[in-house]
């Protein structure tokens, strides 16, 4: 039996190697995608990577595959961010489930005040009234009463809530190992293991002095 897709929402925070490396396992797991990056995120791409980001939603997909270099498993269909008719637009469309990764804090106010602007938006909203699994990954720091508040508020409405700060004691060698933990965390909201990630495992740390 054929997965229902995962939504995958790309907002305009900094962080963009989130959402690649994200797209990269669920790729590699063989999981359905339908992206939407918002028009901020194209402008993330030119001052992170110094990348042009195709607008064509064909391009795109070739463009998301070849940054997170899985070229044929799984499926991945991007949306453009103003076509507010698209299918995972609708309740009707089953999901596993949404992630935004980075989340903007605009984007969060948005979903807190319960408004949509662009079909990332609209998305996201629709998991919320369907009570189905959404994720938000934010990537803001120092975080201010106003973002407290917003994060709170979707919070009390279903939303989970995983910050992009890492872990140490699965002793990252890389930036890539310091993404992947807050990626595996992510999906873990969603019943999804497919990061290959060095758990917690109290055996390992026992001849470490205990806490105090």
């Amino acid at each position: 039996m054929e997965k229902h897709p995962i939504v995958l929402g790309v907002t305009g925070a900094s962080g963009l190697i989130y959402a690649v490396r994200t797209v990269k396992y669920l790729l590699a797991a063989n999981y359905s995608i339908e992206l939407i990056a918002s028009k901020a995120a194209y402008y993330v791409w030119k001052a992170e990577e110094n990348v042009k980001m195709p607008a064509d939603p064909d391009k795109q997909a070739q463009f998301w595959r070849s940054r997170s270099g899985v070229e044929t498993s799984g499926t991945l269909h991007c949306h453009p961010a103003g076509d507010v008719g698209a299918n995972i637009a609708s309740g009707s469309f089953r999901t596993l489930g949404m992630v935004i990764i980075p989340c903007s804090m605009s984007t969060v106010a948005k979903l807190a005040a319960g408004l949509s602007s662009d079909l990332l938006e609209r998305a996201a909203d629709v998991q919320i009234k369907e009570g189905r699994k959404l994720v938000v990954v934010p990537r803001e720091t120092p975080l201010s009463l106003i973002h407290l508040r917003n994060l709170t508020a979707i919070a009390e409405a279903g939303v989970r809530v995983v910050p992009a700060i890492p872990a140490w004691y699965h002793r990252p060698q890389t930036i890539e190992d310091l993404v992947d933990f807050v990626v595996a965390r992510t999906l873990d909201q969603l019943d999804i293991d497919c990061v290959p990630l060095r758990r917690w495992n109290p055996q390992e740390g026992s001849d470490r002095s205990p806490l105090m």
